[in-house]
């Protein structure tokens, strides 16, 4: 594909899906094996918040935010199935999973102007050899013409089940049940929000990833990136 003058357009790999599915890990090794570009746009909300508050920038400053958003120098950096990501050049991976970072993207991303900040900012990953862009409106409003979409999805106990395991290897202990009530919630509040609500576009290639482990995900979608043409 080509832009209006006629330079090659990196292609671009669209992975969405509820919390649990694994498109954060499906994302990270997909990318690496492709040597692609990786973009965890769940994670831009969180630098806009940790920059803002290493600058002073006050969390309900909309323009301020906006301002910061439209300058975010962040790169997200993957080997080996391993994902880092880096502000103004410093390693931030665990400083944006703090409960600061987690309590001010919620409050950025509500924010009209900081969302449409984003939005270049999210488009200005997309660069050669090409791009695995993970999160929610990647495929219906940030890249519409990716060259391959899907949407990552599984049963909600399988999900709990592989969330469970993730905290307990953390040394978190909570209930398995719990965590599936909380699961369908999130879902609920997901799927009928009116913004990025949380559901897979009619272009979009459906993968139920219950039973399945993550080499064979990777696989399938390494392979109906090569049907599409996106890879050699």
């Amino acid at each position: 594909m080509n832009d209006l003058g006629g330079a090659p357009v990196a292609p671009v790999l669209a992975i969405d899906g509820p919390g649990g599915a694994g498109k954060g890990t499906i994302s990270r090794l997909v990318a690496d094996r492709l040597g692609w570009h990786l973009l965890d746009s769940g994670a831009l909300y969180r630098l806009v918040a940790l920059d803002a508050i290493q600058r002073g920038v006050a969390l309900d400053s909309e323009p301020g935010l906006a301002d910061l958003a439209s300058r975010l120098e962040a790169r997200f950096l993957s080997a080996d199935g391993n994902s880092r990501v880096l502000l103004n050049g410093v390693d931030v991976t665990d400083a944006i999973r703090s409960e600061a970072a987690g309590d001010g993207a919620s409050r950025v991303a509500a924010l009209p102007a900081v969302r449409r900040a984003l939005i270049e900012r999210q488009r200005a990953f997309r660069r050669a050899p090409g791009l695995v862009a993970d999160g929610r409106d990647m495929a219906a409003v940030i890249f519409p013409d990716a060259g391959l979409k899907v949407f990552l999805t599984a049963s909600v106990e399988e999900r709990a089940r592989r969330r469970h395991k993730q905290l307990k290897d953390k040394g978190i202990d909570v209930s398995l049940s719990a965590l599936s009530r909380d699961m369908v919630e999130r879902d609920r509040r997901d799927s009928e929000r009116s913004i990025a609500p949380l559901k897979p576009g009619d272009d979009a290639r459906i993968l139920d990833t219950t039973g399945m482990d993550i080499p064979r995900v990777v696989d399938v979608v390494l392979q109906w990136a090569a049907e599409r043409g996106l890879t050699t």
